[in-house]
């Protein structure tokens, strides 16, 4: 008997929201979590060609941590179009945008491609100082929370639908 590998369909991924608290957590540890929730490797159906990976809201960004002492040692280069780049620490950059810290963490665990352009769109950061609620803004979605700590990089602890109906 031949078994047939399962290979999702866009038609048949239904996304789901959620809403991750990034107050006190390590930025590296969480942001392979959030890539791992837009990749939709949680999933059983996990397809690599195919967008079915999750929403994720994450708010109070601005309110993540460094190990060691990364705050005044990471530097963030970029490259302006003129001669020579562009330097900023850790600290400037959580002072000046502090979304972007998370953004770019987690931008660098996607593959390099077009589909994960569209996965960094399905990724909104909020921080504290936000004039509304994340979830108030998102509540059409019907985001659901999700404790970060309890999603192993392994398996899944939180109550994921099983696969497509």
């Amino acid at each position: 008997m031949l078994r047939k590998t399962f290979v999702a369909k866009p038609s048949e991924i239904q996304p789901q929201w959620w809403v991750v608290d990034a107050e006190g957590c390590v930025v590296g540890r969480l942001a392979a979590r959030v890539a791992r929730i837009l990749m939709g490797k949680h999933r059983p159906y996990y397809t690599p060609h195919v967008l079915c990976g999750d929403y994720v809201i994450v708010k109070n960004a601005d309110k993540v941590v460094f190990t060691g002492k990364k705050w005044d040692q990471k530097e963030y280069r970029w490259y302006t179009g003129y001669p020579g780049q562009k330097v900023e620490t850790a600290r400037r950059r959580l002072e000046r945008r502090p979304e972007l810290i998370l953004h770019e963490a987690v931008r660098r665990m996607l593959p390099k491609n077009k589909l994960a352009r569209r996965m960094m769109s399905r990724l909104k950061i909020y921080t504290s100082k936000s004039r509304i609620d994340p979830v108030l803004k998102h509540q059409a979605q019907k985001p659901q929370p999700l404790d970060i700590n309890l999603l192993l990089l392994k398996g899944v602890v939180h109550p994921i639908s099983g696969g497509p109906s």
